[in-house]
């Protein structure tokens, strides 16, 4: 006769084993999942900061066109005479401060035209005088604070003043 209670013994440490490697394989690929969704946030962030580049050259492109003369004009300073809704006469001025592209308007600071984790740097106003009006060329390079590889973007533009006509 044969005992009753018989019971399994050795499967439970297979079991085990085999369970444990299983959650340590599942686990590892949810942990590489993370690590390349965070690379891909930290890269989709890093263009969202370089595309802020072409609002600063659509603003001070907007304001140049608008613009009836010339004020002042240097490597990191470009200041506009110009009109506001009013006729009345105003100044508009974009100056290079530190990494930042300061906004003036009547002499008085509006703000700064990037944000603080966008870095500008290499901003320069050329003239251009043609025999039937004025242009300026207008050059910067943007960086992204958050990114350790220190890779930039070039914006430039040529408009022309036409406030004038």
């Amino acid at each position: 006769m044969t005992p009753k209670n018989k019971t399994k013994h050795g499967y439970a440490i297979l079991e085990l084993l085999f369970y444990i490697s299983f959650f340590a394989i599942i686990s590892l690929v949810v942990i590489e999942a993370m690590i390349t969704m965070t690379r891909s946030f930290k890269e989709i962030s890093i263009q969202a900061e370089w595309s802020r580049g072409e609002n600063i050259m659509e603003r001070i492109s907007r304001e140049i066109r608008t613009a009836y003369e010339i004020n002042t004009i240097g490597s990191g300073n470009l200041k506009l005479n110009t009109k506001d809704s009013d006729g009345e006469n105003i100044t508009m001025q974009f100056l290079l401060s530190g990494s930042d592209i300061q906004f003036f308007n009547n002499e008085v600071l509006v703000g700064n035209l990037n944000t603080p984790n966008v870095l500008v740097s290499g901003l320069t106003f050329t003239q251009i005088n043609t025999t039937k009006g004025k242009a300026i060329k207008i050059f910067f390079t943007v960086q992204s604070a958050g990114d350790i590889l220190n890779r930039t973007q070039d914006f430039y533009n040529t408009v022309v003043l036409r406030g004038i006509y």
